[in-house]
Parts: C-alpha cells; structure tokens; sequence
C-alpha cells in the first residue's frame, strides 16, 4: 500500500497547514463544536489517582502536538484543550464525559489512559454522538462489545490480544521458554485480557502454564504468592499488569530468589517503576510497547527532540508518544472532515488510511482498532533499551 507521508519537522506542520486549507465551510453544522474562534477537544485523564503517571504523559504529548498544530490553525482556529482529570477512578471517567459532553459541548474527547476508565465512557459519547478516542486502552471492549462496534469509539494504541500475542512470542521464540506463570491484577481487565491472549499464544506455541495467580490493586506484599509461584518453576512469568504493583512484584520477586525473566505490557512504562523496584531488580524484564525513544527511524527521533525542547530534556515515554500521536490522529480527521462537527470527524477517523505518527502507521480497521507495529523493550540497569519492533 502506498503510505501517506507526513513531511516536515515534528509530523508536521505541513499536516497542520493541511488542516487549514481542508477546514474551509466548517462551522456550517448546528453540532459543530467551536466558541468563536477556538475548536473545543475534551481531554478526560488519570491526572491524579492510581496511574495519574499516564494520564499525565498522555496529556504532555497531546500538549505538544496542539501546540505544532495551532501555530497554523485550523480554518483560522485553534483547538482548546478542555481538561477534566477523573482522578484514576471509573465513575469520575464518566462524570467528567457528561460534564464534557453535555456542559462544554466539545467536539471530540481524548481519553481515558486505562481500558476501564475508557469503557466507562462509551455510553455517554455513544448517546452524545461524540467521538472518544482512547490514546492506551488496550481492552478490545473500549470499541466492540456484545458483538457491537461503539461506532463513535476509536483508539491509537494497539490492543490486548495482539500485545498479549506478541508477548508470547517473544517468551517462546527468543527467550525459549517452554513454561511460564501467570499474576494478574484481578480486577483489571486491562490485566486479564493481555494474561488470556498470552495463555492461548503461549500453549499454541507449545508452552506449558504451570500456574496462575492474581493480586488486588493497593496490595502492597505479594511475597506468599510468589513463593508459590516460585515453587511451580517457570521459565518466565507474564505480568501484566500496571507499574505501581508490577515494581513492587519484581521488587519482592527478586528478593525471593525468584529471577527467571518477568515480561509486561505497556502498563509498567513509567519512570516510576524504576523507583519502585530498583535498577538492578528489572535487569532481565522485557515489556511490550508501543515505541522506543531509542528506535533510530527519523519521524520517532524528530518527535524526541521537539519533546526535550518543550520538557527540559525529558526524555519521552510511550504514553507521552500516543498523547502526541493521539492529537495528531484527531488533526488529520478534522482535516479531512472539512468540519469541526462532531459526527462527520467520527466518519473521518473511521477513514483514516496509512497515516504514519510516531507509535507506526497507522489503518483503522473495521472495529476502530489501528493495524500498527509493537516495540520490544528490555531493561538494563534501569533503562529502557530498545529489543526490537514487531510488525502486524
């Protein structure tokens, strides 16, 4: 397929010139949701709360990517963040959609960072005929449940069979794993949905489960189940889980002598996972991502460096990379929608074809979901190292 190239320092402005020029008779729809000369995008993110690192370095990269977007304009307008913060829980997830929604009249929203916090949206913006796009849940219920596409619900992250998937190949494939434990978090189906993708990949592969376990969020000492884990001697464990008990995990892991390799999802990738477990307790852990601040290919080292530039040399992680992606994604439907009307960017992104950002190019398929790359990462001494990239 021929790609969509997006030319141009930062993914770019001429993808933000382009919104200009394809934005001309917008405003002509008694839905469009713009206050004068501003277009309004309703940001609803963990800001606080449990995994308010998320939600933060979502709304970092979104930041920067509004900021390139607005320099131009779009039809002589510049979008308005509307940020509301659900503090981490699902029913301030969906509070702060009715207020987006009903109050603000945005046009669009962006978030929830986790699954359950997202799907906590879905009636809300299916009812408002609002779009909602998800920047990292995973669940493949954020967009089709009951065997129903959520027709105004869209993600940019990949989802939990194909992460969970790609985890288990790598386990097999490269670590040579021949069994491997589970340990969820119960009651996340971000967790869940990742362990039941791995477990049928795994033992498709020829792998054995030897034994599962699960953990509650907030729990704090988990050594009693990793002592029995470490008495069924695995190969490798799957944890997928999110950074503030997954660093406690392998913290306590290694304490027990436990040092076969963890793996996880996107959910460990926050700097604080460092500062939980320690440097030296992640060595031999891998995680699968959606980028690599350390992968060579121009658009991703581009984006790093507009990063640093606006964070005081921080160094970007993939949350910050889909909250940047994420906006983008959004851009280019208004673009193409001719329209800040909340119905016709919801058949725009529906279109989106061969878009390259930074986390891949991406392809909506027909649940919403973006056909794109997943990164590898290993960690060494506390740093995220690039492994390698997973294509579709």
């Amino acid at each position: 397929m021929k790609k969509k190239k997006l030319a141009g320092a930062f993914l770019s402005l001429t993808l933000a010139a382009g919104v200009l020029a394809g934005c001309s008779g917008s405003g002509s729809s008694d839905k469009t949701s713009g206050d004068g000369d501003t277009i309004k995008i309703g940001v609803n993110l963990e800001l606080s709360g449990g995994v308010a690192s998320y939600g933060q370095s979502i709304s970092e990269g979104l930041e920067l990517a509004t900021a390139e977007i607005n320099k131009e304009g779009i039809d002589g307008k510049k979008i308005k963040l509307i940020k509301v913060d659900n503090k981490s829980e699902a029913s301030e997830a969906t509070s702060g959609a009715i207020k987006l929604t009903s109050q603000d009249k945005v046009a669009a929203i962006v978030g929830a960072a986790t699954s359950t916090n997202s799907i906590a949206q879905v009636q809300i913006a299916q009812d408002n005929k609002v779009p909602v796009i998800s920047p990292s849940g995973t669940s493949p219920e954020i967009t089709f449940s009951k065997d129903k596409l959520n027709d105004y619900i869209f993600r940019t992250s990949f989802i939990d069979p194909f992460q969970g998937t790609v985890a288990a190949n790598f386990a097999t494939k490269e670590i040579k794993a021949k069994s491997a434990a589970i340990y969820i978090d119960s009651a996340s189906d971000y967790s869940k949905g990742l362990a039941a993708a791995f477990k049928e990949q795994f033992e498709k592969n020829g792998g054995k489960i030897v034994a599962q376990e699960a953990y509650i969020a907030k729990d704090t000492d988990f050594r009693s189940t990793l002592t029995r884990l470490k008495s069924a001697k695995p190969d490798f464990i799957f944890l997928p889980g999110y950074y503030e008990e997954a660093g406690l995990i392998v913290k306590q892991a290694r304490e027990t002598g436990l040092d076969v390799p963890f793996m996880g999802g996107d959910g460990w990738d926050s700097p604080k996972l460092v500062e939980i477990a320690g440097a030296k307790a992640l060595n031999n852990t891998f995680i699968t991502n959606h980028y690599s601040s350390g992968d060579p290919d121009e658009k991703i080292q581009k984006f790093v460096s507009a990063f640093k530039a606006k964070y005081k040399d921080k160094s970007p992680d993939a949350f910050n990379a889909l909250g940047y992606d994420t906006g983008y994604f959004l851009a280019d439907a208004i673009k193409r929608a001719g329209s800040a009307d909340s119905e016709k960017i919801k058949e725009a992104l529906e279109k989106t074809k061969n878009l390259e950002l930074v986390t891949g190019t991406f392809t909506l398929d027909e649940k919403h979901n973006p056909i794109k790359s997943a990164t590898i990462l290993e960690f060494k001494e506390g740093k995220q190292v690039f492994n390698t990239k997973i294509n579709p």
